[in-house]
Order: structure tokens, then C-alpha cells, then sequence
């Protein structure tokens, strides 16, 4: 055969491969999940009512709202600030309704029935029943007042004394507390708009449990009922037995086991990766990945956890899952080991308060203000954006299989959860990485130099998982988790 001969039949050969491999990716059910971000609707309105002269006797309260002209002039004011929050807050979905104007009870009580999720409300003048009747206990809302960003409102004098205490000294408002008034600041507003879209996002979240919910140690064993009662999650269980045929069927999939090997060979070429364990170990997590695409993609969710992940998985899969959860994390999914229900909450919330993965991990002992935490899993895009470099080894504790040691970024600052069993009260701290150490522990490991008082978080631990992330996020999480009734404690 010449060599133009060869290189035609090598050509039509591989035609005919990319057909057949083209006919059975058709054939195949869609093994593409979607990411989830429901928009947060907003409801913003002017509250307001234009007071008459009258002689010889008091007859108007405080605030610069005095006539229809003020009014007209305040509402294009509002109608900036909306649109700088959206720009403060770029990723976000959120959906700003129509700017709506509220001068009477029954306006009020209508408007606060409506199809938002929270309600933005400017306080410039009127009585306290046309508040209650707007703050819908059932829907979160926000009073903005002003001070000094422009005329100044009447709510400025005495949200705290009349609305949030109704004239006495305990807090009598349902629904609303001292964090839901802001004073001039629409970054103020904003930020507390990604806490909100967050909650709502994390609330029934749908999640696949890959063996099932569970719950570390014998303080985590109300976990998956606290995460549907509290978190009002949507846990779908997939037994082993059915994930095993999965994967067999999977591997028999000629056409998919070769995308698969193709995207483990772009994977290797990637810059700041290196590979340490067996090329096998490493192909079959590509084949385990689009198994539980499959999986989320038939749940309709972005979420998955992995029950016993560091045992009865290895000899169905013939890797680990170690390598899986990283890959789908990158591509912006939920992807937790363990099934730990007394974390994955926090995991959802931050990923969502954020935007970007998260990294469940161990904690060690907090000591001279500095923590070491490790995992064999960890998401290379940290910052949602740039890949960290990775070493591929084996999972520690089996030796086996395919775990990703990332690189994570010395001087990062890092936000740390520590959600408690119960669900009673979950610690935050911050701190900067300092090391990415190799010690013979889980494979994706850090060392953080911790903000705030070391002995006081050591003190207050509970629970056993950290929830971890790229950049400052305590005061989004704060708010969130009081709309809740959880108690919040911000070591800082």
C-alpha cells in the first residue's frame, strides 16, 4: 500500500469512527446538567405621604419629601442606586421589579402579597401601620432610610424606636431586625441582596445522595432530617447497587469511554498539572464524572454528594471519587464527599453566596493562630476563575485511585465555616493561606493563619467538617443564617 493509499483508508477509517462515535453519543440519554441560579425578585417602593399646611398647630413630620416635585426628583434618585447595586453585585441574578409608590395601608397591605422574594422599602415619611402592613413576615425585607444621600426621610429618626421596638424597649417587628435597616448605602443593600439570593437558592435545594444521606460521628446522625426540615432540601438517594450499573453500563459505552480518555489526555496537557498515579485510576474518574452528570442531569439539580466514598465506591468505579467531585466543581456544580449533611448546607450557601467552588475539608487543632486544613478533593478553579496547579495522586488513606493535590494560592484570604450539629449556632472565621504543605494526611491541604482570637475559636468548635472558600464572605453568611433563627458567631 503507498503511503497516500494508507493515509486515505487511515482517513476514512476515522470517518467512519467519528460517525459511529457521533450516532452513539445521540443514542445516549443527555448526561449535561444544567447550573442552577435562581433570580432573587426585588421589589423596591417609595413609601411617602405629602403632608398639608395647617395654621397654628404642628402639621408636618421630619423629611425632605415636601412635594410632588421632591417625590418625582427621589424616585429617579432610587432608580440610580438600583442600577449601582446591580453593577456592585454583577454576578448575582437578581430581578429588580418596577419601583412601586406606597401612600396608604391598603396600598401597602396589597404590595406586600406580591410575587417578590424581598422587598426594598424607601422609609421617607408616613405612620407605622403602613409599614406592618407592607413587611410580610412570609417574605424578607429591607428598610433603606437616608440620612445624608439625599433628602433626609422621617424613618431615619425612628425606625429603631417605633417600628423595630413599637415604642418599648424589647424588639417587637416580625421578621425584621436591626440588620434589615440600612442607612445611605446601596453597597450596603446589595450585599445583603446576594445573602438573600443565596438563601433562596440554598432553601429546597434538590441534591443527589449517592449511597445516601448521612451525618459525621454520632452528633451528625440527625443531619439529613435537620438539612430537610431546617434547609427544606430535597434529598434524592441513589443506592450503590444502581450505581454500579450505571458505571457498567458506562464502561461498555465505547463512544463515551473514548470522549472520556480524550478529555483525561486534555486534562494532562493543562498547564501546572502532573500526574502521580495510575494512567487507569486517572481515565476511569473521567468515566465516573459523566455517571454522575447522568445522575444530575435526570434529578434536574446541580448538587451531589458521595456516601461511603472512601470505600465501597473503589471497587465499583475503579478509582476514587476524589477526582470526580474536583472536575464537577470546576464546572461550576455542588460536589460533596462523605454525604456529611451536618455541613453540606454550608456548602451550598457559600457556593452560592460566593460564586465560586468550595472546599469541604478537615480541620486539625488551632494552635498559635494557625489551622491546617485537608481534603482529597478540592476544586482547582478556587476563584471561580483561574485553575490552581494540581498534582494527581491517590487517595491517602486507601493509596488508591485518583485525588487532586491543589496548589492553593499563598496569601489568599479564605473564609471558613464550622457549622454545629445541632443547627443551632455555626462559627465563622477568616484567615490568609500560608502553606500548601505535603504531609502524609488528605492530598489538598492548607495551612491558614487565622483572624481573631484562636483560643476563643477553639473554645467554640463544634461540629466536625469545614466548609472553605476563596475571598471574605462572614457577613453574607451572618445575615442569612439568622433569617433562619440560627445563631451566627463571627470570630474576626
Amino acid at each position: 500500500m503507498t503511503r497516500r493509499a494508507f493515509l486515505e483508508t487511515g482517513a476514512a477509517m476515522a470517518g467512519g469512527v467519528a460517525v459511529a462515535s457521533l450516532a452513539a453519543a445521540q443514542e445516549r440519554p443527555n448526561r449535561q446538567p444544567q447550573v442552577i441560579k435562581l433570580p432573587l425578585k426585588v421589589q423596591p417602593v417609595l413609601v411617602y405621604q405629602l403632608a398639608k399646611r395647617r395654621e397654628a398647630t404642628s402639621w408636618r413630620s421630619w423629611g425632605g419629601l415636601m412635594t410632588e416635585q421632591d417625590v418625582a426628583q427621589e424616585k429617579e434618585r432610587i432608580a440610580r442606586e438600583l442600577q449601582s447595586m446591580a453593577a456592585t453585585e454583577p454576578r448575582v441574578p437578581i430581578e429588580m421589579l418596577p419601583l412601586e409608590t406606597v401612600q396608604s395601608t391598603e396600598q401597602a397591605a396589597a404590595l406586600a402579597q406580591g410575587g417578590h422574594d424581598a422587598l426594598l422599602m424607601y422609609a421617607a415619611s408616613a405612620g407605622i401601620q403602613v409599614y406592618e402592613a407592607l413587611a410580610n413576615p412570609e417574605k424578607w425585607n429591607i428598610m433603606f432610610v437616608r440620612h445624608r444621600s439625599g433628602p433626609v426621610y422621617l424613618w431615619y429618626e425612628i425606625a429603631h424606636p417605633r417600628f423595630l421596638r413599637k415604642a418599648v424597649d424589647e424588639f417587637g417587628q416580625k421578621g425584621m431586625t436591626v440588620d434589615d435597616v440600612v442607612v445611605d448605602s446601596p453597597a450596603e443593600v446589595a450585599w445583603r441582596l446576594r445573602a438573600l439570593y443565596a438563601l433562596k437558592n440554598t432553601l429546597g435545594k434538590r441534591i443527589v445522595a449517592v449511597g445516601g444521606p448521612a451525618g459525621w460521628g454520632a452528633g451528625g446522625k440527625k443531619a439529613p432530617d435537620i438539612s430537610r426540615n431546617t434547609w427544606k432540601l430535597d434529598i434524592q438517594t441513589v443506592p450503590y447497587p444502581e450505581l454500579g450499573q450505571r458505571i457498567e453500563r458506562a464502561k461498555k459505552d465505547e463512544a463515551l469511554v473514548a470522549e472520556c480518555h480524550a478529555a483525561a489526555a486534555r486534562y494532562l496537557r493543562q498547564k501546572g498539572v502532573s500526574l502521580q498515579t495510575s494512567e487507569e485510576f486517572f481515565r476511569n474518574s473521567f468515566v465516573l464524572t459523566e455517571v454522575f452528570k447522568e445522575l444530575l442531569a435526570e434529578a434536574g439539580t446541580d448538587a451531589i454528594t458521595i456516601n461511603q466514598c472512601m470505600g465501597t465506591i473503589m471497587p465499583i468505579a475503579k478509582t476514587t471519587a476524589c477526582m470526580p467531585l474536583s472536575l464537577l466543581n470546576d464546572d461550576g456544580f455542588m460536589a460533596f464527599c462523605e454525604s456529611d449533611f451536618v455541613v453540606i448546607p454550608s456548602g451550598i450557601l457559600l457556593r452560592y453566596i460566593s460564586d465560586r467552588p468550595v472546599f469541604l475539608n478537615d480541620p486539625t487543632y488551632p494552635h498559635d493562630g494557625v489551622v491546617t486544613l485537608a481534603h482529597c478533593t478540592a476544586p482547582r478553579k478556587m476563584d471561580a476563575q483561574r485553575q490552581e496547579p494540581v498534582k494527581i495522586l491517590t487517595h491517602f488513606e486507601s493509596d488508591y485511585g485518583a485525588a487532586p493535590k491543589v496548589e492553593m494560592r499563598k496569601g489568599q484570604r479564605v473564609t471558613n465555616l464550622i457549622p454545629d450539629f445541632a443547627c443551632r449556632k455555626w462559627v465563622g472565621v477568616e484567615g490568609d493561606i500560608i502553606d500548601a504543605p505535603f504531609l502524609p494526611i488528605c492530598r489538598s491541604q492548607i495551612d491558614v493563619r487565622l483572624h481573631g482570637d484562636c483560643r476563643k475559636l477553639v473554645e467554640e468548635m463544634k461540629g466536625f467538617h469545614w466548609m472553605t472558600c476563596y475571598g471574605s464572605h462572614l457577613r453574607e453568611t451572618g445575615y442569612a443564617l439568622r433569617k433562619l433563627g440560627i445563631d451566627w458567631l463571627a470570630i474576626a
